[in-house]
């Protein structure tokens, strides 16, 4: 075959560094922006913030009139001076009050500030870092073992019955209740044992004993054990305390149904009776270990806010997002066009790479502002009425408004947050699907779950609405929804079912 030169035209598309900085700047939150704000900064000496040049003017201006102080103090010697003083020195020892009350000699493991009072702190430190410890704020929560572990240490017990304790301890999980079997953690410790013996009953003892640690109801092996040691531990004029006691031992299964007529019959109660005790029980914590081992509080800082202003809703960037940043003018005038030192072209490199950095975040606020204020002018129904005037929403309608592809609306709704008169959501929060309607119109997922919920909120306890009441009602008002549907929905919602609803009262 002849060797040949053929010459092609065509198109194609290449993902340049600069886009692919862009793209993944977009999708970032608002935290991880700030770790990548943070760290250009780090890296390239070309950017930098206003802040940064306060400080450095500051410093500059703190620095001359040091200069200029050190330089006024700089005095002559005066004409009355000794030779004495000048060749020695002045008599600093005379100006100077020295204690008199110094021993002649301190044992050898003396510090000094066990005899004198060191000097006060620097003034640099204000009351607000005094009054607020970083270690405290910043330290981690406290877990149920932490806890559990604690009081166990506050406990008088022989080794014996301590080494039983920690076994128990480890098989506390975090709502409270035992893992494991008492038989299984006594034929453990027989194991360890073997000198001598280990009995069941010295299990149950000290299993007994730690069931009276905080939080009450912790170290059980059922619901029902959990109800009855957080009865046990209340006052014993408690007002329907025996009767509680009652219906826990005997008829838990017919509570956890629901069943009350089987309850107020067999309980031998009457209907008031049987309130109190139910208000009495509810009060109860079927998890205890939820007070004290808590999870992390998550923060969220909203992208975009929303506020009304003269009947008409204003879309803007949370300022406190990102920090300022700007191209250094300082390092930017030291670069010489035909210098090609290797100074020089690091300098202009970075100094390229500040201004991609800074263009891409220009790029991002202005891609968000404007898909934000097309999600606005969509839903503001829900701004101006509530979740029930939301409309159905796709990712396809936003990307044919701002011209864009759908893939970047994605990624611009994706963990971005946007505080409104009526909370803070993530803009995924207003999107949703459509139902149809019998006038040929489209409701919004998101409306017929509030409609629900309230339909929901406003039934009578004792005879809740099931889903195909439910999906009856909601089309009697034009919505077309299956009864799975409405399960669905509710499910999403976390609303117990109509037989787990039901209440006495």
């Amino acid at each position: 075959m002849k060797a040949s030169l053929q010459l092609k035209l065509g198109q194609s598309l290449t993902m340049t560094p600069q886009l692919q900085q862009a793209i993944r700047l977009l999708q970032l939150s608002t935290l991880d922006l700030q770790q990548e704000i943070q760290q250009a900064l780090e890296s390239n000496p070309m950017l930098e913030t206003p802040e940064d040049e306060e400080q450095a003017e500051a410093q500059q201006e703190n620095g001359l009139d040091h200069s200029e102080t050190s330089t006024e103090r700089s005095d002559p010697e005066p004409a009355d001076t000794s030779w004495d003083e000048v060749e020695n020195g002045p008599d600093w020892a005379s100006e100077t009050e020295i204690p008199s009350d110094i021993p002649d000699d301190l044992p050898v493991d003396t510090a000094w500030d066990d005899i004198y009072q060191s000097a006060p702190a620097s003034s640099a430190r204000n009351d607000d870092e005094n009054d607020h410890d970083f270690e405290t704020r910043n330290s981690p929560t406290e877990t149920l073992q932490d806890h559990l572990e604690w009081q166990l240490n506050l406990t008088p017990l022989s080794d014996r019955d301590r080494a039983i304790a920690y076994a128990l301890m480890d098989s506390v999980d975090e709502r409270g209740y035992l893992t494991s079997s008492i038989e299984d953690i006594h034929s453990g410790l027989v194991d360890e044992a073997e000198d001598d013996p280990l009995e069941l009953d010295e299990v149950e003892a000290v299993l007994h004993r730690l069931q009276h640690f905080d939080p009450a109801g912790v170290f059980c092996r059922n619901l029902q054990e959990c109800l009855l040691i957080q009865l046990q531990q209340m006052p014993p004029e408690t007002p329907w305390l025996p009767q509680a006691r009652l219906v826990i031992t005997h008829y838990i299964n017919l509570l956890g149904n629901r069943d009350y007529a089987q309850l107020l019959r067999r309980s031998r109660l009457k209907e008031d009776q049987l309130k109190s005790v139910l208000a009495l029980i509810t009060g109860l914590n079927p998890r205890p270990g939820d007070a004290i081992d808590r999870a992390e509080p998550d923060y969220v800082i909203p992208d975009v806010i929303v506020r009304k202003v003269s009947d008409r809703w204003r879309v803007e960037l949370n300022p406190e997002i990102a920090p300022r940043i700007r191209v250094n003018a300082s390092y930017a005038s030291l670069i010489k066009r035909a210098d090609s030192s290797s100074d020089n072209t690091y300098m202009r490199d970075q100094l390229q790479e500040a201004k991609w950095f800074i263009k891409s975040l220009q790029s991002r606020n202005e891609t968000l502002l404007k898909v934000a204020t097309r999600i606005v002018e969509h839903q503001q129904g829900f701004l101006d009425q509530g979740e029930e005037a939301m409309k159905p929403l796709i990712l396809s309608d936003i990307a044919q408004a701002v011209e864009m592809h759908e893939s970047t609306i994605s990624r611009v709704t994706t963990q971005k947050f946007m505080h409104t008169p009526r909370g803070i959501f993530e803009l995924k929060y207003f999107f949703s699907s459509h139902v149809s309607t019998d006038e040929g119109g489209e409701c919004s997922s998101t409306a017929i779950r509030a409609m629900i919920k309230k339909l929901i909120a406003a039934e009578t306890p004792k005879k809740p609405l099931s889903d195909s009441k439910i999906a009856a009602m909601l089309g009697d008002t034009g919505i077309n929804v299956a009864r799975r549907t409405v399960a669905k929905y509710r499910e999403a919602m976390h609303i117990p079912p109509s037989n787990e609803r039901k209440r006495l009262v």
